[in-house]
């Protein structure tokens, strides 16, 4: 009965969509860290923020708690987990593919050489990787501001088709 039970209140935590990014949810960008009921009936929900302070972390909780309540969840925790840290390799693949589909240049590929948990950057460049445009696939891309609509967004500009886009920085 629990299990089932942390089997629903998980499907529903996993469907709320990120704040700031709503065309992802929370398991798409890898935020919802785990959901669980205790044998006293609580529903737990384990959310990891993208960064320490991010101001999407209270609209989260609450938007989570209010839907597990609504779901008939009486007794709902809604705690943030800091260790381990949310790192851009929890985004799953779907997750790549919505931010893609809308404009925003997802962070490198999970498997990409040098990608992981280990991955340390030998470079004096602040510039990332490539990054290809989500519109034209260009590889010509600059970045034009660091921090765009949201903190865990830079601006860049495609030199190819010149259309600015967002790209979702990549955090080790």
């Amino acid at each position: 009965m629990v299990t089932a039970s942390a089997e629903r209140a998980s499907r529903i935590a996993a469907e709320v969509p990120d704040p700031e990014l709503p065309m992802v949810t929370l398991a798409d960008l890898g935020v919802l860290h785990g959901v669980e009921v205790t044998p006293e009936g609580t529903v737990v929900v384990r959310l990891a923020p993208t960064y320490a302070g991010c101001p999407a972390m209270a609209e989260m909780r609450a938007e989570v708690a209010a839907r597990l309540r609504a779901a008939g969840f009486a007794d709902v925790r809604v705690v943030t987990v800091l260790d381990p840290p949310w790192t851009t390799d929890r985004i799953t693949d779907e997750g790549r593919r919505k931010l893609a589909e809308h404009g925003i240049a997802p962070p490198g590929p999970r498997n990409a050489p040098g990608r992981g948990r280990a991955r340390t950057w030998l470079s004096l460049s602040t510039e990332p990787p490539d990054v290809p445009c989500p519109r034209c696939a260009s590889a010509d891309t600059e970045e034009i501001s660091h921090f765009a609509a949201t903190a865990c967004t830079a601006l860049r500009r495609c030199r190819t088709c010149l259309e600015p886009f967002p790209h979702v920085k990549d955090l080790p």
